[in-house]
Parts: structure tokens; sequence; C-alpha cells
């Protein structure tokens, strides 16, 4: 079985356990360390992380197993790791935006069946690869969600159709909807962060960004924005860095609408020169939705919908949608400038906009497939034995049967089966350097006294015994850790 190491900066991650193909012995073993940095291997005692999903400058996600579950539940492993250029101040902030992801999932995705539910939050101190430190590492469990994110959706569509979009506002809505209801606010809303599994349900992902909220007598939401959004989404209020609302949510809900009706970026659509969102002729929708979302995109907060309730209620009623009771004022004169890492200090206010930033939202989920490690270990057998005799046909012909013949064969393929081990060499290598030698062998003078179908013959029989020996002695293994 194959296991990655989760260590940020791990030089070989990928680790090999013939023994953890036996479901007894993967139930049981108490801990399993990384071959190259000797990083423990099986998270918390029950997580054994087997494909990277993506990674970034604050850590990185891995697919996982839980081997206390029958069926080896699949699990989305999310690692904060910052990287040492921060300073104390926003490495605590980035910590403390961790632990509160932990908390909301903890608090809302238990109770919702569209936020992912939290299996477990831990830290974990290991011995650095620099001598005499430790690193501090935090490690957030999750549910996975087998799919793809809306913005992966609209690179292979284009453009969404009326009814796709609204399927997506309305059943991102309701989410909103139970998240304020509880005194949050997500404040992160765009395609990258919402999820559709392959069952066809939208999930809301990505709740390191939520702000908690306290509510006034007169009703209003207190508490400022930490700065942090993503370009195009966020509106001038979160841009600047005051107060957020419900509405801060509404907003860039209804951006991440028109970029999937359109198929175009926000900064397309926002004309900066007359300070308006201009969408409406690259998509075609009925009047009543392009009235909502216009709504949801002012730019004062006071003048947007105020619940998703109110946005849902207006989608469904049969009288037009209501107007907000004053004019607004004219939209901000820049959209969003980037996506920003915890910041020690509140947002600057608005730049001009600049060229979109990598998405530092959690990669994509990759469908996983269990690794064929039996075939791996008999294809590495085979390649060994026929090399080696190819090898030694070449070692005879050269320096005769000899003692220096011999230790020069067994050197040679002593640094091939340590490459094996190492898996510096793998896979398709190990057809290319077999075909190589080949070729050596028999079209130089190297092949010695042999014919050519008579070396082939004895590559190809040599490779036979080796994979034959191997099966046997793995037999044997799985015998004996049977009864011991």
């Amino acid at each position: 079985m194959e296991i990655l190491c989760t260590r940020p900066g791990c030089p070989r991650p990928l680790n090999f356990f013939t023994d953890l193909d036996d479901s007894a012995t993967l139930k049981t073993v108490q801990q399993k360390y990384c071959m190259a940095c000797g990083m423990p291997l099986i998270l918390s005692g029950r997580y054994l992380p087997v494909k990277l999903l993506g990674q970034g400058g604050f850590g990185a996600a891995f697919l996982a197993r839980d081997r206390y579950t029958p069926a080896m539940r699949r699990c989305a492993v999310k690692l904060l790791q910052p990287g040492g250029d921060l300073s104390p101040q926003q490495l605590q902030i980035a910590q403390n935006l961790f632990e509160r992801e932990a908390v909301v999932l903890e608090e809302l995705g238990n109770e919702h069946p569209q936020i992912p539910d939290l299996l477990a939050f831990f830290p974990l101190e290991v011995p650095s690869l620099q001598p005499g430190k430790q690193d501090q590492l935090f490690y957030l469990v999750q549910e996975f969600i087998d799919g793809q994110n809306l913005e992966q959706e609209l690179a292979q569509k284009s453009q969404f159709s009326e009814a796709d979009a609204l399927e997506v506002l309305q059943e991102m809505l309701k989410v909103l909807q139970f998240v304020h209801e509880h005194g949050s606010i997500h404040r992160d809303i765009k395609p990258a962060n919402i999820m559709r599994d392959r069952n066809g349900r939208l999930y809301l992902l990505d709740f390191g960004a939520v702000k908690q909220v306290t509510v006034g007598a007169a009703g209003g939401a207190r508490g400022g924005s930490t700065g942090i959004y993503s370009m195009g989404f966020a509106p001038p209020e979160q841009m600047s860095g005051s107060t957020v609302f419900p509405s801060t949510d509404l907003y860039a809900l209804a951006v991440t609408c028109i970029t999937l009706l359109t198929g175009k970026p926000p900064l397309d659509l926002f004309d900066s020169y007359s300070n308006q969102w201009n969408w409406r002729a690259y998509a075609q929708v009925r009047d009543r939705l392009a009235k909502v979302l216009d709504r949801m995109l002012l730019p004062t907060p006071s003048q947007r919908f105020q619940s998703a309730e109110e946005v849902l209620a207006a989608l469904t009623s049969k009288q037009p949608p209501p107007a907000p009771a004053v004019s607004p004022p004219q939209p901000p004169s820049s959209l969003p400038t980037v996506v920003t890492a915890p910041p020690s200090a509140p947002a600057p206010p608005p730049a001009p906009p600049a060229a979109p930033p990598p998405a530092t939202s959690p990669p994509p989920p990759i469908r996983y497939s269990r690794p064929s490690s039996a075939l791996e270990l008999l294809g590495g057998a085979a390649f060994t034995g026929f090399e080696g005799a190819l090898l030694g046909v070449a070692s005879v012909s050269l320096l005769g049967a000899s003692g220096i013949s011999y230790l020069i064969w067994l050197t040679i393929m002593g640094g091939l089966v340590f490459a094996q081990y190492r898996r510096l060499i793998e896979g398709k290598d190990l057809l290319v350097i077999a075909g190589i030698t080949l070729a050596i062998v028999l079209f130089s003078p190297l092949r010695g006294g042999f014919s050519i179908s008579a070396a082939i013959v004895t590559a190809v029989l040599a490779g036979l015994s080796a994979i034959a020996v191997t099966a046997l002695f793995r037999l044997v293994y799985k015998l004996l850790s049977n009864i011991f």
C-alpha cells in the first residue's frame, strides 16, 4: 500500500508498505514512518493520506482513508503549515483562521447536508528537517466531496444556462440562509468554493474566512472585515476592511452567478469607466432573474436584499422584485485587487484592477484508485531478473568468468535494486532501461559467445524465475504474518 508523507518539503513523500496490503495488519499496526524524513504517516493513529489534492503557501490538502471504518471511508485532510517568511502575528492569524474553520464546520457541517462534516482537528509536533528544531503542524479532517467545483465545471461548459445558474443560486441561498441564521458570514463565495458531487448535490466549502457577527439593537451586524477576500467577488465594504453583513455574501453570490451565466471573469464584466456591472449583453436570462441579480450587486449594503430568504421570495413571487427605497450611489471605481493571505493589518483601500493571481482555494478532489502493489512488486522482480541476466552476459563477455566481473555485476545490481527501493526508477523507466540494455548486449561484442536467441531466452527465463521467487517469498511472508 502507498502512503504519502504530509511533511512540507519532504524529499521523497511516496512510501510503499507491502505488509499493509493485508487488512488485518492495516487495522492493527501502530504507526508507519516516512522512509525519507521519518515523519509519522498515520495521522492521529487512523488517517492514511493516499493522494495529494493540492497545495499552496499555507499548506496542502490530501485525500485520505480512515482505517477504522469498515469501508476505509475517504476523507479530506487539510494541513496548515505556513511558510517561514510570515511574522509571528501573521502566523497566529493564519492559525486562528484554520481553527475557526474547524469550529464552524463542527457547528454547521453536522447540521446541514450541504456543508462538509468535520471529522477531526488536531495538532502534530514533529522533529524538523533542520536539526534541533520542531515543526508545529495542524490538521483538519473533513468529509470528502467526490466531484468537481463550479470553476472546473464552467471550464468544461464555457457558459451555464439560465436553469443551471438558477439552480446554483437557489441552492446556495438555502445554505446561506442557514449560515446567516447561525450568526456567521462566509465572506468568500465564488465558483471554486462551490462543489457539485457525483450525485448532483451542491456543497459550500472553505469556511476559513468565515466571520462571526453580533447583532445590535437595530438589527445591524457589527464587526469589521479582516481584509480577506477573493478578487472581483467581494463588495466595497469588504474590500475596505469595514463591517460585513449577510448582504456581503449575497453580493458575492450574484457575482458568482453572472460569472457562470456569461463564462467571463468578474474583471471583464465590470466597467470601471462607467462604474457599473455590464453583464446582461453576454447572457440570455429572463427579466426577473436579471433584476434580482442586479439588486444583489448594488454597491451599498443597505440597498441590496437583506437576507437570503428575501432573495428566494423575490425569485418565486409573482410580483416584480421590490426596488430599493433610495436610488443607489455609484458603484466603486475598481474591483478587489488581490486574493490575500491572512494579513497582519486591515486591508488597504481599493487599488486599480490588476491581473488575477492564482486561485487560493483548495484544489479539486481527485478520485481515489487503489494502487496495484502486487503488480508493481512482481514487475520490479521481472526487471531485476531480466536486467541481471543481460548484465551477467555482458560482464562475462568483457572480463571473463572472474571474481572482478562478478563483483562489478553485483555492484550494478545492488544499485538497481536500491534505485527501485527509493523509487528513483519506476514504471516506464524500467522498460526503457531494460530495452536499452537489451539493444546494447545484442548488437555489440558484449554478447560474447551467446546467440541473439540464446541471450533473449536467458534474460526472459531469469525474469520469470525472479517473479516466481518473489511471489513465493511474498506468500511465505503473508503466511508467517498471519501465524505470528
